[in-house]
């Protein structure tokens, strides 16, 4: 399902273009079980001690210290799960052109923990009804996932949550350009992963997970938090997969 904008007049067309970067080979993973992709399977994996490992690739950028670690400014993002008739859906926005962080890419409902805001829950709260409408009475938070260092200094934490029936979407066109929903069984298939590595005038730089659905090209952050659900997800069923430095606390 997608709920689209009209597009702005002024939108902007960056000289990075991550859909066409060199892809890296990167270790297989196993597939998913469809029994661990319903909701209830993911809450009772929340309300349970699960020892899990974040993304490898990615795990210094979950260890807390250092200076990008004192300068970086707090932040929450909502993962909606949403019950269709073909099984869960999983909710993103593509925000506006116009935004100075992150303009045009998908992402998750969120934004900045303000000094009025509880937690990271309720700033992922805040920020939801505010970009897309969504009342905080059609949301149950299922649990929180480890907090992640971004590459603009944002400390990320994701909330996982379902959209309960009768939610409506009013999206604020000044922030979020569309809102979309990707299966969740796409999503944690890990084959469509796949890993990217920067080309630059001064040869490779940074590498990053995608996810590429229909005309949607899910990346950076966003796509390390999916695929830190998959990891997740599987350790809690009890599926062996590669082992990271950095250990993963869902609460």
């Amino acid at each position: 399902m997608s709920y689209r904008m009209p597009a702005p007049d002024r939108d902007r067309i960056a000289n990075f273009d991550p859909q066409v970067q060199p892809v890296l080979p990167s270790a297989p993973l196993p597939p998913l079980p469809p029994e661990c992709l319903r909701l209830d399977a993911i809450r009772q994996a929340f309300q349970h001690p699960v020892d899990w490992r974040v993304e490898p690739l990615f795990a210094q950028s979950f260890v807390p210290g250092g200076d990008s670690y004192a300068r970086a400014r707090q932040a929450a993002v909502l993962m909606p799960l949403v019950q269709r008739d073909t099984g869960l859906h999983v909710l993103f926005t593509r925000r506006a052109a116009h935004l100075h962080h992150h303009a045009g890419q998908i992402s998750f409902p969120g934004g900045r923990i303000e000094t009025s805001d509880r937690d990271p829950v309720a700033a992922a709260l805040r920020e939801t009804h505010e970009e897309i409408g969504v009342e905080q009475r059609f949301i149950q938070v299922i649990g929180t996932q480890p907090t992640l260092l971004t590459t603009t200094h944002f400390l990320m934490t994701p909330v996982i949550g379902e959209l309960l029936p009768g939610f409506h979407l009013h999206p604020d066109e000044a922030e979020v350009a569309e809102v979309f929903e990707v299966p969740l069984a796409v999503l944690m298939n890990p084959d469509r992963h796949v890993l990217h590595q920067m080309a630059t005038s001064l040869g490779h730089g940074r590498c990053y997970f995608a996810i590429r659905w229909q005309s949607y090209f899910i990346w950076g952050a966003t796509a390390i938090l999916v695929r830190n659900l998959y990891h997740f997800l599987a350790a809690a069923q009890g599926i062996a997969a590669p082992g990271a430095d950095a250990q993963g606390k869902a609460g």
